[in-house]
């Protein structure tokens, strides 16, 4: 599983065999059941999680009660409740597994003092927060300009990879949908 990290580490930047065993050391593992939650509401964020299998969620619960999905984390992404982590500020998020996963875990000391002994990690880390960043704005961007239905088809072309694995009420929410409303639109593109 580390040579997965490993592998992913190499896209960004180029580290020895040597140096990543030095890196791999401020990574916690832990497996989690379906529906496990790493972090609850009124919780501090503590740290940030790669995941290695499985997919994780971050959701809100809005004033009416009902759960509201606002990013997914797939193989080889990463998920943090940033506000919270870096304010260390009780959270208004959860996040937690959709399916059985593994994750690699490093926590806000082990964060700090591996970007001070290995700078190498802090390009990689700034190139991944970029990429997320980007792709928040773009999310933010189809929002705006798409109508629910072209949001579901867009979905659907960038992301095939969700369809097979997440339940249809969490694709629903992410999207912005009541559950009933995204059946519509499926029957509706697939009949």
């Amino acid at each position: 599983m580390l040579e997965q990290f490993k592998k992913h580490l190499n896209k960004f930047i180029t580290v020895s065999d040597g140096e990543f065993e030095a890196i791999a050391r401020y990574f916690e593992m832990q497996t989690l059941k379906k529906k496990e939650n790493l972090l609850t509401e009124g919780q501090v964020c503590k740290a940030s999680y790669f995941v290695l299998e499985g997919i994780l969620r971050k959701f809100f619960i809005n004033e009416k009660g009902v759960q509201q999905t606002t990013e997914f984390a797939i193989e080889n992404w990463w998920m943090t409740e940033t506000f919270s982590y870096i304010n260390q500020t009780p959270t208004e998020f959860y996040i937690q597994s959709v399916q059985a996963s593994q994750v690699l875990i490093i926590r806000q000391k082990a964060y700090d003092d591996l970007l001070e002994k290995h700078p190498a990690m802090e390009r990689y880390f700034r190139m991944v927060y970029q990429k997320a960043y980007a792709a928040a704005q773009m999310r933010v961007k189809m929002l705006y300009e798409h109508s629910r239905e072209e949001l579901y088809r867009q979905f659907l072309k960038n992301q095939p990879a969700f369809l097979q694995r997440v339940p249809q009420y969490l694709i629903a929410s992410y999207l912005g949908f009541t559950p009933e409303y995204l059946s519509e639109i499926r029957k509706k593109n697939f009949s």
